[in-house]
């Protein structure tokens, strides 16, 4: 018996065998004609190899970049936390607020004696807390850490010293930076203690490296009152270890401490595993960057509140 053949136009068109093949959204014209003229095994085959390829491509450059940005996070240094210094003194307050990451930090000085048994570091810290709280209406220790003279660093604000905790320290410039505060009064001619420099370098070091900054570059920062040195809303360039004085009309750190922030930001790179590079932005006779009418605010004497 014949069977009746179907005409041939009826054959119904079949879609690609190959997913991915010409015409599929997703991949270049160039490549989807190419794959068109391959034979079906050769171009799924292909198919394969092309997206192994691009994926390979995206994950090869993000792990360059996780292991660039790893390669310069430095230790976390001891840290002795805030329930040493404070116990069961604290006062009620908001819950902390935090920023995305951390990109600069401002060195301070307390203004405060220098000539303390370190053992005591802890109570001369209590009283800044009372002094900020009580005295100032802050509703917490503005400083995000403080250093002594043994080099022996405590946590400061409260809400953790693993996180970028908004701090209370350099007005205007108070998100995404971190505040260290050396124990004791810097003005020129005081003697800046070897321990609390390397301290001081630590910890730096350790809270830029999270967000892969070099302590001795500049990063750019938006100034969030006008208050500071620059009027709110402007985007300035600011050293990444910058002295209180950098963002806020004050003689705060000292001139002593100022003239080591090159020092301090070398070893901080250092410590993150970076090659030698001469930081020069600031020399000793340029360190002091305001006048001496601007010179006459203390950091104890100007509120550093958070806007």
């Amino acid at each position: 018996m014949r069977v009746p053949r179907r005409p041939r136009g009826a054959r119904k068109r079949r879609s690609p065998r190959i997913p991915g093949g010409p015409g599929t959204p997703g991949l270049p014209r160039a490549v989807t004609a190419s794959l068109g003229s391959l034979p079906g095994l050769a171009a799924a085959l292909a198919l394969v190899l092309c997206a192994y390829g691009v994926e390979h491509a995206a994950e090869t450059a993000a792990g360059t970049a996780a292991r660039t940005k790893a390669a310069h996070q430095a230790p976390r240094p001891s840290i002795v936390p805030r329930s040493a210094w404070l116990g069961g003194d604290a006062r009620e307050q908001p819950p902390p607020r935090y920023d995305d990451e951390v990109v600069a930090v401002f060195i301070h000085h307390t203004d405060s004696p220098n000539g303390y048994d370190c053992a005591d570091a802890p109570g001369i810290i209590r009283g800044l807390y009372e002094g900020q709280t009580l005295g100032r209406d802050f509703d917490d220790l503005g400083y995000n850490f403080v250093v002594d003279r043994c080099g022996t660093v405590y946590e400061g604000r409260a809400g953790g010293a693993d996180r970028a905790v908004t701090g209370a320290h350099t007005q205007g410039f108070n998100h995404r930076t971190t505040g260290v505060a050396a124990l004791g009064t810097f003005t020129e001619g005081a003697e800046v203690p070897a321990e609390m420099l390397r301290a001081i370098a630590a910890v730096s070091a350790w809270k830029l490296g999270t967000s892969g900054t070099d302590p001795r570059a500049d990063v750019r920062l938006v100034s969030s009152n006008g208050g500071s040195r620059y009027a709110a809303g402007s985007t300035v360039t600011l050293p990444a270890l910058a002295g209180h004085s950098d963002g806020y009309m004050t003689d705060c750190p000292g001139a002593a401490l100022q003239a080591r922030l090159p020092d301090i930001r070398n070893l901080a790179a250092r410590l993150q595993g970076r090659g030698p590079q001469i930081d020069s932005r600031h020399d000793t006779q340029n360190a002091l960057q305001n006048s001496d009418t601007e010179n006459k605010n203390s950091d104890t004497q100007n509120e550093e509140r958070i806007r």
